[in-house]
């Protein structure tokens, strides 16, 4: 399905005590973050003075197997990451974990978000000497804790003047000689959270990534805060005051249903979100579906306070992931038969409530109404579980211009004429909010309604088409 794409999940242990299994709780911890990056995966292991490395791109179990796991077991301290690229283009050179080192100083680092000055903080660390053979902002991130490392600040020092110098969003785990490192942004765009393992602690940019591995929860990682992991446990310091501002996204679409944020599920919210938007957007409908996976929630939260019956009216196709062989021309129009079809016997002669979580293009959007008329849907009424994403982010989700989105450059109205819905509706920005159960102040709802926390601008290949201009 079309939708906005997130930067990426990060994963991380220390532990002596699970000392030759790192790289396999790892692996695990990753495939429960797969939704969040499937362009490339990788694991780094260290002992403390040696760190072994393995990345690639692919899915998780594409990249590891029984031989590249067993080549990663000697160490006590794991990094690993999954990415959707967002600055720097997708490539090998972009995967993560991410090296980066002068003589005896060297760190490796797993980014999620993305850095509005990721240009500018390059241009200076080249002025210092630095070298780059990634266009992604998380070799910046590196480089920055480097320069610090090298005037001999201490581990959680170092990483927190580094910090003064960027700007955006970025929730980071990194190896940093002997200790596991984590620290996020001042506004905490993307989620970090921290748990307990046998003998050591965990962070991951979700709890089920925790839950996958047993640990148990302890807090998140707050935002302008570094958390630094060594054998003496846990240490804290405050970078900068926290201006908290998750993405709102994460409830509406990105995160998985079982993680939790402030100790609520996910699901829940988007269940509310359901609720709240048949409470705006009612319909006289026969029957409720979900676009699945991403409107479940909100289409059984929809059924409840509607009284309109619930079914899965479309079945995805749950082997198709990114899609390598592309329809033919002739093709094109069944190419959304590769992922979802209808079933008539929920759908014909009936007016039909459809739930998704957003509408970004548009494109998709028409292509799945057609299906369901075509299936023999009497009416087709669109229901939107959030409110119209009219700007651009520069956060870490790949919406880089207005003019990609159809909800920047046409009205609700237009919208619906051009998806072919007999009825659309969105859930209001207000409604949405309070789905989450945060305080709107402590969510970043910049696409939905132009409040942007941090100013900036699209970064995605600007460092590759400066290259090429400097080159």
């Amino acid at each position: 399905m079309e939708k906005p794409r997130e930067a990426c999940g990060v994963f991380g242990i220390y532990s002596r005590a699970l000392a030759g299994e790192l790289a396999r709780r790892t692996y695990f911890g990753l495939y429960a973050l797969q939704h969040r990056g499937q362009e490339s995966a990788g694991i780094a292991i260290s002992d403390g003075e040696r760190t072994t490395a393995v990345r690639d791109m692919g899915l998780v179990s594409q990249v590891f197997d029984e031989t590249r796991l067993a080549a990663l077991e000697d160490g006590h301290i794991s990094l690993g990451h999954v990415r959707y690229s967002t600055t720097g283009s997708a490539s090998w050179e972009n995967a993560q974990p991410e090296f980066i080192g002068r003589g005896e100083v060297n760190v490796a680092v797993a980014h999620n978000g993305n850095l509005v000055n990721a240009r500018a903080l390059r241009d200076d660390l080249a002025e210092e000497g630095f070298t780059f053979n990634s266009t992604s902002d998380t070799t910046f991130i590196a480089a920055a804790v480097v320069a610090e490392l090298e005037r001999g600040l201490p581990v959680g020092e170092a990483v927190r003047a580094a910090m003064g110098r960027l700007k955006g969003a970025y929730s980071v785990a990194m190896i940093c000689r002997d200790r596991l490192v984590a620290f996020r942004d001042p506004h905490g765009f993307r989620p970090l959270c921290i748990g307990r393992v046998e003998g050591g602690y965990a962070v991951s940019s979700e709890t089920c990534g925790l839950d996958i591995i047993g640990a148990e929860f302890v807090r998140e990682v707050e935002p302008g805060e570094v958390v630094v992991i060594d054998d003496g446990g846990i240490s804290s310091l405050r970078a900068a005051p926290a201006r908290t501002a998750l993405c709102v996204f994460e409830y509406v679409y990105f995160a998985r249903p079982d993680s939790r944020f402030d100790g609520r599920e996910v699901a829940d919210a988007r269940r509310r979100m359901g609720e709240l938007l048949a409470e705006e957007a009612p319909a006289e409908a026969d029957v409720v579906i979900p676009v699945p996976d991403s409107g479940i929630m909100a289409a059984v939260g929809y059924s409840a306070r509607s009284g309109i019956p619930y079914a899965e009216g479309l079945i995805k196709n749950r082997y198709v992931g990114r899609t390598f062989i592309q329809p033919t021309d002739g093709m094109r129009q069944l190419g959304i038969r590769l992922k979802l079809n209808p079933l008539p016997s929920v759908i014909a002669g009936r007016r039909v409530v459809v739930v998704d979580d957003s509408i970004v293009r548009g494109n998709t959007s028409r292509k799945l109404v057609r299906l369901l008329f075509e299936a023999g849907a009497k009416e087709v009424h669109f229901r939107v579980s959030s409110p119209p994403v009219t700007g651009p982010c520069y956060y870490g989700i790949d919406m880089d211009t207005a003019e990609q989105l159809v909800g920047a450059r046409h009205p609700v109205e237009e919208i619906r004429r051009q998806i072919g819905a007999t009825t659309l509706a969105y859930l209001s920005v207000e409604a949405m909010v309070e789905a989450t159960g945060r305080p709107k102040g402590h969510l970043c709802r910049a696409c939905f309604d132009g409040e942007y926390p941090v100013r900036g601008s699209s970064q995605k290949f600007a460092l590759e088409r400066a290259g090429a201009r400097e080159g």
